[in-house]
């Protein structure tokens, strides 16, 4: 939990290894009390090794009155032959603020590995005064066909979720932004905005670049770092 300037908890979680190998089982539980703030993330991206028996990932998280909780890892990096699920959920009171970011990158390009694992399943469940209004799911499997020749260009994959009434404005300047983006052929990035829930915005997005959808990413969330106080990305990225 390094020190910053706002009045946020920042979180970096951590691991042996800086990856999971075969058999990790991972869970993590976050409460945000009333008024609180959470900024999560990690060190780094987090690597998949090699699982021939798979690895998994899950947080449960609930945001109290008025709290606000951004979980904005670096992305999954799957290696060659692995296995990686995820189930991320969240509850958040009316008046919370939710942010959340998941992505995955094609793999390690420096070895000749692009879209190589067997299998990437990632699940996104938000619930507002316990009513369901998102369960998002991804699921990248070799063995529903060649995931090189289905993502084609593609070598990164990223959801983004804006939830609860005080980032009601938030999501919307996102959804207005990603809108205005101009049709070409065979762009760089395609991107597409769905409402959620009362004034919430999930935002996908299928990138060349991973640089570029990173700062993509960033510009449309430079509202967060006037909410915790201080710029989380001022020393990375």
């Amino acid at each position: 939990m390094p020190k910053n300037h706002g009045s946020a908890a920042w979180v970096y979680t951590s691991s042996y290894g800086g990856g999971l190998v075969d058999g990790d089982r991972i869970a993590l539980d976050v409460d945000v009390g009333p008024g609180a703030a959470v900024f999560l993330s990690t060190q780094a991206s987090t690597k998949v090794y090699r699982s021939p028996r798979g690895t998994s990932s899950e947080l449960h998280a609930r945001v109290s009155t008025q709290g606000l909780l951004a979980v904005i890892p670096d992305p999954i990096v799957c290696f060659a032959a692995s296995r990686y699920r995820q189930v991320e959920s969240f509850d958040l009171a009316a008046d919370g603020g939710l942010v959340v970011l998941d992505w995955v990158s094609s793999g390690r390009h420096a070895c000749g590995e692009r879209w190589a694992f067997h299998e990437y399943v990632a699940r996104l469940r938000a619930r507002v005064e316990g009513k369901l209004v998102l369960n998002d799911a991804l699921a990248l499997c070799a063995g529903d066909g060649d995931l090189q020749d289905r993502l084609g260009r593609f070598d990164v994959l990223a959801v983004l979720l804006i939830l609860g009434t005080r980032l009601r404005e938030r999501a919307a300047e996102v959804a207005a932004r990603v809108a205005q983006i101009p049709l070409s052929r065979r762009g760089e990035q395609l991107a597409a905005a769905t409402p959620v829930g009362e004034g919430g915005c999930l935002l996908r997005v299928a990138g060349t670049s991973f640089e570029q959808t990173a700062r993509m990413i960033r510009e449309y969330l430079g509202f967060l770092p006037g909410l915790l106080g201080d710029n989380p990305w001022a020393r990375k990225w």
